[in-house]
């Protein structure tokens, strides 16, 4: 995890950390959202690593879910670790979100370093 918080400190061109490590701290990150967030009514994706389905209200099951987030995993890791607020990076661009429910400002961050 250290390589991933060192990553994060340094220049946004910097390598990424190896994939594996990568790979676990967004999928350990999007796991504590769905458990600080249970539901189904919106879906949470970080590709190429992991989605996860959070916030309470109507199910999906089939298809595209109506509320959707979608963002790269430095992006994410940023906003999990209170390094950028939600609405900055959704006005950047950075996070696309579709749908009612699909604002995970209450949420974030998930942990401050």
């Amino acid at each position: 995890m250290q390589a991933v918080v060192e990553w994060l400190d340094a220049d946004p061109d910097a390598p990424a950390p190896p994939r594996a490590q990568l790979a676990e701290a967004v999928r350990l990150s999007l796991r504590a959202l769905a458990a600080d967030a249970p539901g189904r009514s919106v879906e949470v994706r970080v590709p190429p690593f992991a989605a996860v389905q959070c916030i309470e209200g109507p199910r999906h099951s089939r298809g595209t879910p109506p509320n959707v987030v979608e963002m790269a995993p430095r992006t994410w890791l940023e906003l999990a670790l209170g390094r950028v607020r939600w609405q900055e990076a959704v006005a950047s661009g950075a996070v696309t979100a579709s749908g009612t429910r699909a604002d995970l400002s209450a949420w974030l961050p998930l942990v401050r370093l």
